[in-house]
């Protein structure tokens, strides 16, 4: 678990926290800070923001977000303070979930958490997004699970063995690579097609990878119950007929699958929530979901 200050309860020792939103003594937020969409949910309110991650800090826009790295703190920081800053309970310090693409690792962690201090949180947990999607889907996390994340600017292929994260590939490449448009025979179509190719062809290398240096069977076995789809890349029938037929492998496409990080970080914030720990029985542990 990655926390940027020591949880401190907001109640009294052994003071029982009430269910979101009923429980006055805090706060929940979790973020899923995307190259193209920024999403939030606040407790007891649901999902609030499904924006543009961009900002104005002059005359042009800035995009503090590319390929799924955080490249602009403070633009970050200004991003997050005008868009919730004022829907947040006032008076509160918010405990934050933040999703993080796998292979960032600390360096990600470490520029979201300083973004978000401009929100004062009491504290920041990340999560991987591969983990979160799959809790979003209901996966069974006791065996071997393959996610595929096709977001705008970059798409991850994980392996999860107990709920953590095992093996991972990632790509720059993403939905944002696709033209969109469909139906004419032009030059953008084909464009949009030999993108489609693309994007299929790196997943299909990146898990032929994980199989070749895999000396387990845990990636065959996952690919053999099918893949976990998630992402913006999920919602285009096109890419996910060549992922089919280049993996030679079924896939599961998550319920709303753009939108998986969010509900899995959503998820998780609040099993943190009812934690013995959030009433001051005892200090947080590691736990089997939060990094």
């Amino acid at each position: 678990m990655t926390v940027r200050r020591p949880f401190r309860p907001g109640s009294p020792a052994g003071q029982r926290h009430r269910p979101w939103p009923l429980c006055r003594h805090c706060c929940g937020l979790a973020l899923d800070l995307g190259s193209a969409r920024t999403r939030a949910w606040i407790a007891g309110r649901g999902m609030v923001l499904d924006v543009p991650t961009i900002t104005f800090p002059g005359a042009g826009a800035v995009y503090p977000v590319q390929r799924g790295a955080i490249v602009d703190v403070p633009g970050t920081a200004r991003m997050l303070d005008r868009l919730l800053s004022h829907r947040l309970p006032r008076l509160t310090r918010p405990l934050v979930m933040v999703t993080a693409p796998v292979l960032d690792g600390p360096a990600y962690r470490e520029r979201a958490r300083a973004a978000v201090e401009v929100l004062r949180p009491r504290a920041v947990l990340t999560v991987p997004t591969a983990r979160a999607i799959a809790l979003a889907a209901g996966a069974d996390l006791s065996l071997p699970l393959l996610v595929v994340d096709i977001g705008a600017h970059l798409t991850e292929v994980v392996l999860l063995v107990d709920g953590l994260v095992f093996d991972a590939r990632r790509t720059a490449l993403g939905t944002t690579d696709l033209a969109g448009t469909t139906g004419l025979a032009d030059a953008t179509d084909l464009a949009d097609a030999d993108a489609t190719a693309e994007i299929s062809e790196a997943v299909s290398t990146m898990i032929t990878s994980m199989l070749r240096q895999d000396r387990t069977s845990l990636t065959a076995e996952a690919l053999s119950r099918g893949a976990l789809l998630a992402g913006g890349g999920a919602l285009r029938p096109d890419l996910t007929r060549r992922l089919v037929g280049g993996t030679h492998a079924p896939l599961r496409a998550v319920p709303t699958p753009h939108t998986a990080a969010i509900r899995g970080a959503a998820k998780i914030l609040r099993a943190v929530h009812a934690h013995p720990s959030a009433r001051g029985a005892s200090p947080p542990g590691p736990g089997p979901l939060v990094r």
